[in-house]
């Protein structure tokens, strides 16, 4: 029998996910809350693995110093969020910190034990990957890609729940149709995610690798990448739209750009430039993105 805790918890993430906006930090910062410091114990971290779902596997080792080396001055500020497995544990939450605390010469961790099922340990992992600073636009596609799969969501839906527009999401997932060999150049940062989301939109294989090659060995800009798609010999994946003068492309390219940088929904109409922020906070995000202080 289902026990309430366990339904509670489920309830919790099924708010999670039913939310406005997907977030891990509300879910971790909700069963370290919710949790009496008598449930909060230490484990040993030679029992600790990584969760399965868990794509990332290089971590910022400047950064992992950092926090290792605040460890070993102020001891970990908040317990790691685990579950049970057949040897030991499984990470839910804060394996930044289990590393740090291994460099820190840390033997056992603060944790809070719950209980989580492979699909959620799977979405959890998901929206914990797509928080790093120094996530890859592959990684980034692929991520959203496996929250549509597992949660039902179409591309307009998943923007509203992560907090991006709809055109993001929709270059992003288009990563996904660039041939493995290309991936790899982005993931590698020999091209930038604007080259590739110009690169998506192309059908030839061949075109494409062509083209990276160029990008690397040329310097092709993101600009002059963008005239020759827009060329009669190069094949779309979905045709472009016809009758589009020099200043529409280029205000388009500025537009993707803008909501890249940004990470939000913007549009450029006329002479305006329209930027859309959802609260205070986000305001307040955008300014220091663009470096305007009051």
């Amino acid at each position: 029998m289902e026990t309430p805790r366990r339904r509670a918890l489920g309830k919790g993430l099924e708010e999670l996910f039913g939310a406005e906006v997907l977030d891990i930090e509300t879910l971790e910062e909700q069963i370290v809350n919710e949790t009496p410091q008598e449930e909060v114990i230490e484990v040993n971290i030679s029992e600790l693995r990584s969760n399965p779902y868990q794509p990332r596997k290089v971590f910022d080792e400047e950064k992992l110093n950092e926090l290792a080396e605040s460890i070993k001055e102020h001891g970990v500020f908040q317990p790691i969020i685990v579950k049970r497995s057949i040897k030991g544990y499984e990470i839910v939450a804060g394996e930044r910190r289990v590393k740090a605390s291994t460099i820190a010469g840390r033997l056992t961790i603060p944790a809070i034990v719950r209980d989580f099922n492979d699909q959620e340990m799977m979405e959890i992992a998901l929206l914990e990957n797509l928080q790093r600073e120094d996530l890859n636009p592959i990684e980034e596609a692929m991520a959203y890609q496996s929250l549509m799969e597992s949660r039902g969501l179409n591309q307009e839906q998943l923007a509203q729940r992560i907090g991006k527009s709809r055109s993001y999401v929709t270059n992003m997932v288009g990563l996904m149709n660039l041939p493995d060999s290309v991936k790899d150049l982005v993931i590698a940062r020999k091209i930038s995610a604007t080259h590739a989301r110009t690169l998506s939109k192309m059908k030839d294989v061949a075109k494409i690798e062509e083209l990276a090659d160029r990008i690397i060995n040329e310097g092709i800009s993101a600009h002059e990448l963008d005239e020759i798609a827009q060329g009669k010999e190069v094949e779309k994946r979905n045709k472009m739209e016809r009758h589009e003068t020099e200043e529409t492309r280029t205000y388009k390219s500025v537009q993707e750009l803008l909501c890249e940088r940004l990470g939000t929904k913007v549009r450029i109409r006329g002479s305006k430039i329209l930027i859309n922020f959802q609260d205070l906070a986000d305001f307040n995000r955008i300014m220091e993105i663009l470096k305007i202080s009051e």
